[in-house]
C-alpha cells in the first residue's frame, strides 16, 4: 500500500495564506513555523495537501508497513490547529500537565490558538518527540 502523506514542493507561506481561515490562525501558523524550525533545525516543507512538516524520519512497523514522516508538524485546520508533536507514550504524559488548553488524539494535540498554551512547554514536548523518534527510527 502506497504512503498517503508524502513531502511535496508546495510553498509553505502560500499554503498558510490560502488555508488558514483567520488572521489569528495565520499568525499562529507563522509563529509555529518559527518555533518548529528552531527546535528541529529543519526548514518547513509541505507534506500532503495540508500538513507543514519539519525534518523527516523513516518508520517501519512489525507489520511491514513503512514510509517517511516529518519529525514535527502541524496543520491549521478549520476546527483546530493539529500539532503533530507528541509521542503518545505514557512516559511523556507528564509533559502535557502544564501545557494549557488542548484536546488530544492518539499522538496529536489540538489547540484553538497558540495563546491557549505554554510555548516553552510545547518546545519541551517537541524536543522529547524528536529525541524519541531519532532513537527509534532512522532520520
Amino acid at each position: 500500500m502506497a504512503q498517503k502523506t508524502t513531502e511535496t514542493d508546495q510553498n509553505v507561506a502560500d499554503f498558510i495564506e490560502k488555508f488558514a481561515d483567520s488572521e489569528q490562525k495565520k499568525k499562529d501558523s507563522q509563529k509555529l513555523v518559527e518555533i518548529m524550525q528552531a527546535v528541529s533545525g529543519c526548514e518547513a516543507t509541505m507534506w500532503g495537501a495540508s500538513i507543514i512538516g519539519f525534518g523527516k524520519y523513516h518508520y517501519k512497523y512489525e507489520s511491514g508497513h513503512e514510509g517517511n514522516a516529518p519529525l514535527l508538524g502541524f496543520s491549521p485546520r478549520k476546527s483546530a490547529i493539529s500539532l503533530y508533536v507528541f509521542t503518545g507514550l505514557e512516559e511523556h504524559e507528564s509533559l502535557l500537565t502544564s501545557l494549557g488548553k488542548f484536546k488530544r488524539g492518539k499522538a496529536c494535540l489540538y489547540i484553538n490558538k497558540l495563546s491557549d498554551i505554554d510555548l516553552d512547554q510545547l518546545q519541551k514536548i517537541m524536543k522529547a518527540n524528536i529525541e524519541y523518534l531519532k532513537t527509534r527510527f532512522e532520520s
